[in-house]
């Protein structure tokens, strides 16, 4: 079985059945899957050759859909960036990946149009009309002569096996460069499978695609899984709290993932108990810390039966760990007590080796959903792929139930007089404050004390910034943590530094200077 397989059965078996759907437009099984041929023929005729990497800079729309399949159907990788990504970011990442054709939405080309001329050779393909060096694709519905023996295009790709890579996503860059993890169709259908069957996604489902595709999640999570169960799937250009409301009610969808930052500007909707949301199976989160108190407001406003944390990391697949709300309401903040389906999860020291409960360490999660490697990035493969296991970054214990806890990244631990601190749970402490209405605690350096703990705020409407913040959050949080984990510093500023995929850029904030500082004593 192969991804671009996946659709051709499914363009035979649901030949009408609706498979994208988006306000404008519904495109069925049959008319994606003879698209897709159909571009991939107009990809080989641009120049894209098998084994090419090919960068996608759409958002969520029917045309990422048909691009993602007929680059696979090229036997080229396919390398989905984020739409709201810079001219930088999208220059480096065609550079690092060699990309021999960059495929941008027409609302999007003014971003990258100055730098593509700069680059004859990159083949440069864009939504909607041809403009200049842009090869439109307006035209291409409307051309008859499409011969895909030519290029021995066949959708069910009988010369493509498990193990033939597929696709690269980059990372986040949150600490620097992001790298390009590279996926076999092995990693991608199983990671599919796993989702559907710890999920309960079938071919009467109803996805909501709210979060970019770009990212391994809703990507390969819920995008794969519904392509592989020939489930319907619902798109829109971006999100807000309101379109998520409306989609939901208006379209019966039956499952969502969504960051959690996306359920909590929603629930805050001044219209939110008004909408009908009774169709969800499943609300499913991830992709950022959750603290107890913030899921537990998460239960009173989706419900506890229907609400999942998933937790895993894009290298991973992303594949990991599971918790259903309802069957472990005690527990919520944690991100389960098992590895999901095909894979497993530990958590341990420095030299590999299980840690007890209770003790922190860094866990890994090894699993058939895992990445091939980084690509062009033997060094960065060797260091977090080893043994077959995934080493995640993540510092977390499990609990004497068996119950994994994530910690705090590992990169984000702070030392301080030779005392390992934990940036989370200084945030997660704050965020409790009325006044506050984000935080990020970081470690800058100090000659004598290894790193200072510091606290970046950002403040909540008419809150007046120059009250004595690093005396109220001191004060705020004694009693709750002990005298060496209260943060030194303190700064306000309008807003954190955030990547293309709304991640903290807290090497951003290390490298800033601070406010003020108290005397280390």
């Amino acid at each position: 079985m192969n991804v671009s397989a996946l659709l051709a059965a499914n363009g035979r078996k649901y030949a009408d059945k609706p498979a994208l759907v988006t306000e404008e437009v519904a495109v069925t099984f049959s008319e994606w899957n003879e698209i897709a041929s159909r571009w991939a023929y107009r990809l080989r005729q641009l120049g894209v050759e098998p084994g090419d990497r090919v960068v996608l800079m759409l958002p969520n729309c029917p045309e990422f859909a048909f691009f993602y399949i007929a680059v696979i159907r090229c036997h080229a990788l396919v390398v989905p960036i984020n739409a709201r990504s810079t001219k930088e970011e999208v220059r480096y990442i065609c550079q690092h990946a060699q990309a021999k054709a960059l495929i941008v939405h027409e609302a999007l080309v003014h971003a990258v149009h100055e730098w593509i001329e700069e680059e004859p050779g990159l083949i440069a393909i864009k939504t909607g009309n041809s403009q200049g060096a842009w090869q439109g694709t307006a035209a291409w519905d409307a051309e008859e002569d499409v011969r895909l023996e030519e290029f021995g295009i066949n959708p069910d790709a009988p010369d493509v096996t498990e193990d033939s890579e597929v696709s690269i996503l980059y990372t986040s860059g949150t600490t620097g460069r992001p790298k390009g993890v590279l996926y076999t169709h092995r990693s991608l259908l199983t990671v599919a499978k796993m989702m559907a069957i710890e999920l309960s996604i079938q071919h009467r489902s109803r996805i909501l695609q709210l979060m970019p595709l770009s990212h391994s999640a809703p990507l390969h999570l819920f995008f794969i899984s519904g392509l592989m169960v020939g489930a319907t799937q619902v798109m829109a250009l971006t999100f807000s709290p309101k379109l998520l409301l409306s989609l939901v009610q208006k379209q019966r969808i039956t499952h969502f993932f969504g960051a959690p930052v996306a359920y909590l500007l929603t629930m805050k909707h001044p219209e939110f108990a008004k909408y009908d949301l009774s169709s969800v199976e499943y609300w499913m989160y991830g992709g950022a810390p959750l603290s107890r108190e913030m899921a537990v407001q998460l239960e009173q406003a989706y419900g506890r039966d229907k609400l999942a944390c998933v937790y895993g990391l894009t290298e991973a697949g992303p594949t990991g760990t599971c918790l259903l709300h309802r069957e472990h309401p005690d527990k919520v903040g944690s991100v389960g007590n098992r590895g999901v389906l095909f894979a497993e999860v530990e958590v341990v020291d420095e030299n590999g080796l299980p840690v007890p409960p209770g003790t922190p360490g860094e866990v890994r999660v090894r699993g058939e959903g895992s990445m091939k490697g980084y690509y062009n990035n033997p060094e960065a493969t060797r260091e977090t792929l080893r043994d077959g296991w995934i080493y995640t970054g993540d510092i977390g214990r499990f609990d004497e139930d068996g119950f994994l806890w994530i910690v705090d990244r590992k990169k984000d631990v702070m030392i301080t007089g030779g005392v390992n601190v934990y940036p989370k749970e200084i945030e997660q402490l704050l965020e409790r404050h009325p006044a506050i209405a984000e935080v990020a605690v970081v470690g800058v350096p100090h000659p004598e004390w290894g790193e200072t703990v510091t606290a970046y705020l950002v403040l909540c409407p008419d809150v007046d910034a120059k009250r004595d913040w690093l005396a109220e959050v001191r004060g705020f949080l004694s009693g709750h943590l002990a005298d060496y984990k209260l943060p030194r510093q303190v700064a306000v500023i309008p807003q954190l530094p955030r990547n293309t995929s709304g991640k903290v850029l807290k090497h951003v904030l290390r490298e800033s200077p601070s406010a003020k500082e108290v005397e280390l004593t």
